[in-house]
């Protein structure tokens, strides 16, 4: 007899280049506006960014090549740090000790799960929903 498994929800980012990609993603939470980062996404694999249901529709992502110096970019500003972070607020990015990026917009249409797939052309990643 088989069974159906559930679909496993998440949001995750799969690197479809032939270099390393750092990404970062900000959303929406109950003590106001997340961003966090980094993931280190090697080549053509996929990293989850948020594991379970997704609690916002609108999620917001920044990816960096880091070979190429090349960017996947929206303008919808949040705020980054140099290395590992989770941060509160997207105001005042540069008094607080931050960089400012824009980030690429999704909504999600608030399904369980997303997908957003980088490919070599920086600036025009694929989405998709399961």
């Amino acid at each position: 007899m088989l069974a159906a498994g559930a679909a496993h929800a998440e949001f995750r980012v799969c690197n479809g280049t032939q270099n390393l990609v750092g990404v970062a993603i900000g959303y929406r939470a109950e003590e106001g506006w997340i961003t966090e980062g980094w993931w280190q996404v090697p080549a053509a694999t996929c990293a989850t960014l948020i594991e379970g249901e997704l609690q916002s529709r609108y999620y917001y992502l920044y990816a960096e090549d880091a070979a190429r110096g090349g960017r996947w970019t929206g303008d919808i500003n949040m705020c980054v740090a140099e290395n590992e972070f989770k941060i509160v607020g997207v105001k005042d990015c540069f008094a607080r000790g931050y960089q400012q990026m824009g980030f690429k917009e999704y909504d999600t249409g608030r399904q369980g799960s997303w997908m957003v797939q980088l490919s070599d052309t920086p600036g025009t990643p694929q989405e998709s929903q399961n």
